[in-house]
């Protein structure tokens, strides 16, 4: 078995376990060299897998469908993933996607220096996803929807595999600052105040505060998307006002499927809006408020979906 990590969460069997929200994941040890995880992906949910092509040869990185319907989108292609079917995730250099059409199981096979410091790591940052859940399950559903669609996106544009896990974790802890704001205005029904408005936009600096001061170099490499979600292309959101280009395009991509997410759920203070409504909404905000680039490929993505959206 794996040896055991102080901050680990075990199974009934002594397992090292994640659970992700969208995924359960055990680690089940290391024969052969490899190490050896299930992964059981829920229903409705995605797996995305991008092999780190920086690595040295001879990685292995391999998935093989135990149980469940699975859609695969590999090599330009979507189709059903086959049972006991094995991707090699190390031959091959673009984004594979495994959707999942009922709950599923996926082994994993991968080598050991790379599996296992990703994976106790992602023990730490579920952590942070708990307590978000804990403030607000609309903020942890929200959040999850949101590393989706911004993965989608930089897909649909053909961005470098590299870095897109800097955008994974910089979608998903985008409002990680929210743990600073009270409850009490987070949810307010109403207009804020102008002082409760001046705190609510400033989890954009505290949250980038956060991931800056973390443990884990994945999430302080994210710290830029955080601080920048809420910037505007006309150079009118906060806190900086930055303009244009001088906004990253992971941020950019994250502002447009917050602004997408947020017009089509219902809290608190607001009722949702019907999707083809958020759609005009985004292309009246092209060019302004977003990044037309991200605009664009977002609408892509949502066509492809036949504009349904979870």
């Amino acid at each position: 078995m794996t040896k055991k990590q102080s901050y680990s969460n075990y199974d009934a069997k002594g397992y090292p376990e994640l659970h992700l929200g969208y995924a359960d994941v055990i680690l089940l040890g290391q024969w052969d060299g490899l190490s050896n995880a299930l992964y059981s992906l829920h229903k409705g949910e995605n797996l995305w897998v991008q092999f780190n092509v920086d690595t040295d040869v001879g990685v292995v990185e391999k998935y093989t469908l135990l149980n469940g319907t699975v859609e695969i989108l590999y090599e330009g292609i979507r189709r059903d993933f086959q049972l006991g079917e094995t991707i090699d995730a190390s031959q091959y250099e673009k984004i594979i996607l495994f959707h999942a059409l009922s709950d599923a199981e996926i082994l994993i096979k991968t080598t050991v220096e790379i599996f296992e410091p990703d994976f106790f790591e992602t023990q730490v940052l579920q952590e942070e996803a708990d307590a978000i859940e804990k403030l607000d399950g609309y903020t942890y559903m929200h959040c999850n929807r949101i590393k989706n669609y911004s993965i989608e996106v930089w897909t649909e544009l053909d961005m470098p595999t590299s870095l897109l896990q800097t955008l994974r974790w910089g979608a998903y802890f985008h409002d990680i600052g929210k743990l600073m704001v009270p409850l009490e205005i987070l949810n307010k029904p109403g207009s804020l105040t102008v002082e409760e408005w001046d705190i609510m936009k400033a989890h954009t600096i505290k949250g980038a505060k956060m991931m800056r001061n973390h443990k884990v170099d994945m999430l302080r490499k994210s710290a830029f998307i955080v601080e920048q979600h809420h910037e505007r292309y006309d150079g009118k959101g906060y806190p900086f006002g930055l303009k244009g280009d001088e906004i990253s395009l992971e941020a950019s991509i994250v502002s447009v499927v917050d602004s997408f997410d947020a017009m089509t759920t219902e809290r608190a203070y607001k009722k949702a809006l019907p999707i083809k409504d958020a759609i005009q909404e985004l292309v009246a905000g092209r060019g302004t408020q977003l990044n037309p680039k991200a605009v664009d490929a977002f609408l892509a993505v949502l066509e492809k979906k036949q504009n349904r959206w979870k």
